[in-house]
């Protein structure tokens, strides 16, 4: 039973549910969040640190976070802003005209170069070297330094010294006749000398020489056997102007020695034409070491018969006036064969 001495006025004894240290921490947080909150400025890019009023910890909202501006898609810009395709276009015109420019200076090269070709090629028929005042023109290029290749430029070189040798024997050959003509009256060894010279010296030179010329220059097989084929002739026909035989045209050792008769006229002839025998016999040996030597060359390079034979059907395969001959065979042939089947 209550007793009288209470005051009835008086604050209840129950104790204040806002003094629990709980609910005084929940309120203090929410405080701090409201201060962030309003302190927080949006526009500022700079984040809070650690330990300064307002530093919020990951339970900060999503809104109160920097985000990085991102670029606007195409269909949102702005009418100002410059297309890509106008770039791109750009990019286009000046590759054209580019390309424009290059195929100018390739046509301007390419002119240059006919008017060199041109110029080369009256400028390389330089053989044989006849003056200006000649009617006859050079009809052959020949430069060893340019147009052989180095390694086989000595050999080039002593082959055409060798045709030097032989056209110089050849023309010895002639004044060895005249001798004979004078001291015995031989019209026959006389005029034959002649018509060797003329007719040996040229052909010598487009026959022999000049396919070793180009053998080399170009590393041809079919040239490489022609060469062989024509020079061993030439050897075997200076083997027998060596020999002179008599009545054969040529000054060799059986002319020699029918021609000392015991004068001293004779003795002079027959000196002489020993001397063109002598020529006669260098020159044969000359052949035989230099087309030894060409031909262990021809032989180090890798070429064959074989190969020969392939550069020919190559070269009949690729020449218009074969292949239009073959078309016109086939078409009689054929033609033929359908006559025949209507009879």
């Amino acid at each position: 039973m209550p007793s009288f001495d209470d005051n009835p006025f008086a604050e209840p004894s129950v104790d204040n549910p806002f003094a629990d240290p709980s609910v005084q921490q929940v309120t203090s947080n929410a405080n701090i969040a409201q201060r962030g909150l309003d302190n927080y400025n949006p526009f500022a890019n700079q984040e809070a640190r650690p330990g300064q009023p307002g530093a919020t910890q990951q339970s900060q909202p999503a809104i109160m976070r920097a985000v990085s501006p991102t670029p606007p898609p195409n269909y949102t810009r702005s009418p100002q802003q410059p297309p890509t395709q106008t770039a791109t276009n750009y990019s286009t015109a000046d590759f054209q005209r580019r390309q424009e420019e290059l195929e100018a200076l390739a046509r301007m090269k390419e002119q240059l170069q006919q008017s060199q070709g041109t110029a080369n090629t009256a400028r390389n028929n330089n053989w044989p070297p006849l003056p200006a005042v000649c009617p006859m023109q050079p009809c052959f290029h020949h430069d060893i330094d340019v147009d052989i290749p180095p390694p086989f430029q000595r050999v080039v070189r002593h082959m055409y010294y060798l045709w030097l040798f032989h056209a110089l024997v050849m023309m010895l050959n002639i004044v060895g006749g005249l001798a004979l003509l004078i001291q015995f009256k031989d019209f026959k060894t006389f005029g034959l000398a002649i018509l060797y010279f003329v007719l040996f010296t040229p052909v010598s030179f487009v026959c022999w020489y000049r396919p070793l010329y180009k053998a080399f220059r170009t590393n041809s097989s079919i040239n490489f056997m022609m060469y062989f084929f024509i020079f061993f002739f030439q050897f075997v026909v200076t083997v027998i102007q060596a020999i002179g035989v008599p009545g054969s045209g040529t000054c060799g050792v059986l002319m020699a020695i029918s021609s000392f008769d015991g004068t001293g006229s004779g003795i002079v002839c027959g000196v002489f034409i020993l001397l063109i025998a002598v020529g006669f016999v260098l020159a044969a040996v000359a052949d035989i070491l230099l087309i030894s030597k060409v031909h262990r060359i021809y032989r180090s390079t890798g070429a064959s018969f074989a190969k020969a034979k392939q550069e020919i059907s190559s070269e009949l395969a690729s020449n218009q006036h074969v292949r239009e001959a073959a078309t016109n065979a086939a078409a009689a042939a054929v033609n033929s064969q359908i006559n025949s089947s209507r009879y």
